[in-house]
């Protein structure tokens, strides 16, 4: 018979390692299952300043080995696997599959956060790897005294166009409205670097390039004109969609494919949990996910001790 945990937490971001802590310290047998490093998009933040007890702010790798530490320590285990492809059901016990693993468990607390949304237009796909990006800490280095474009408008679009600048010589920032959505300081700061331009209320039609990216096509929404710009990257930050394939068809999702909780977090199947970026909450930060972190675990503690 396969071992049975208490709690496997599926995603090890800030939400699922702060599960893990809480479950940890509860003297629940633990496991967490990640497909990559643990971290989760908190961990290629290059710089987190709006998180309590650092005022200075802390880099995102450093904030969350920390979680990592912290979890661990308390007797959580980390176990690294391929995509979770499908949770069954048998009685009160949840099966979590991979392509070549199975995981059997009382309780599921599903924080596998979200992936960046792509826009589709022609380029983008081709130009992966190849000056199209979605990280700009993992790969703003490469754009050193080059320009480069930033898709987007809200907190993480003007954030990673401001730490570009420390390596580009021009960040165009394109945005669809006329105003950016990010937060009033965040804003302030676009508005004062010198290094940043923004294209207002535009689109961006198409990135060209010869084996790899070297411009532009952005069209104004009132007037319709089309103008390129020369660009060596174009980092696109224009929302996330969630990792919850493999929820589909078990618990009731909303439009957009995030996870509908009640109060205490637990989906439409009792025993299964979820938290973060993954849940249809209404702010995707790094506190509201360790929050949810931790009433997520609290609340499965209690669901295995009514079983």
């Amino acid at each position: 018979m396969a071992e049975i945990y208490d709690v496997v937490i599926i995603g090890g971001g800030p939400a699922g390692l702060t599960a893990g802590l809480y479950s940890g310290r509860a003297r629940l047998k633990t496991l967490m299952l990640e497909k990559a490093t643990t971290g989760g998009q908190a961990a290629t933040t290059d710089h987190i300043e709006n998180y309590p007890g650092f005022p200075e702010g802390i880099g995102g790798f450093e904030l969350t080995e920390k979680m990592k530490q912290q979890a661990t320590q308390f007797g959580m285990e980390i176990h690294e696997i391929k995509p979770v492809t499908a949770i069954d059901l048998d009685g009160d016990i949840k099966v979590i599959s991979s392509e070549d693993e199975q995981f059997r468990t009382r309780a599921v607390i599903v924080a596998s956060g979200a992936e960046p949304r792509t826009l589709g237009v022609p380029g983008e796909a081709e130009f992966r790897g190849r000056g199209v990006s979605y990280c700009a800490t993992c790969d703003g280095a490469f754009y050193k005294d080059k320009a480069v474009a930033v898709i987007g408008g809200g907190n993480s679009a003007a954030e990673e166009a401001n730490f570009l600048t420390r390596f580009a010589s021009k960040v165009y920032l394109v945005h669809r409205r006329d105003e950016l959505r990010a937060d009033k300081i965040l804003q302030e700061r676009v508005l004062g670097n010198e290094k940043v331009e923004i294209i207002w209320d535009s689109h961006l039609k198409k990135v060209l390039g010869d084996g790899k990216v070297e411009e532009i096509v952005v069209e104004n929404k009132s007037t319709h004109e089309r103008t390129s710009y020369q660009v060596d990257g174009v980092f696109f930050y224009i929302g996330t969609v969630p990792n919850t394939g493999f929820c589909e068809g078990l618990v009731e999702l909303d439009d957009r494919e995030f996870i509908i909780t009640d109060e205490r977090l637990q989906s439409s199947v009792p025993g299964i949990f979820a938290c973060g970026d993954c849940r249809a909450n209404l702010l995707k930060q790094v506190s509201v996910a360790v929050g949810e972190g931790a009433l997520a675990a609290v609340e499965a503690e209690k669901y295995i001790e009514d079983l």
